[in-house]
């Protein structure tokens, strides 16, 4: 979240990406450091998945992470 949040202090539109169980969490560091970064969640769990899994997981999450970096930042799932 800190690097997105640097990334468009400097310019450059970012969106930061977790898995579904962190949303929660996310949101509240969110709101404890005042950053407004754009945030897509995807399904969980990441780390087993094959890369077809995350491939399709990628596509699925296309149009969300689209919608955040043509858009003014706000959550998306």
């Amino acid at each position: 979240m800190h690097d997105i949040d640097d990334l468009e202090r400097r310019g450059l539109v970012g969106v930061f990406v977790a898995s579904e169980p962190f949303s929660e969490a996310a949101e509240t560091q969110a709101g404890a450091l005042g950053l407004d970064v754009a945030r897509v969640f995807v399904a969980h769990p990441i780390q087993d998945r094959t890369d077809d899994e995350m491939r399709s997981l990628a596509d699925e999450a296309l149009d969300a992470l689209t919608r955040a970096l043509t858009s003014t930042p706000a959550v998306t799932q």
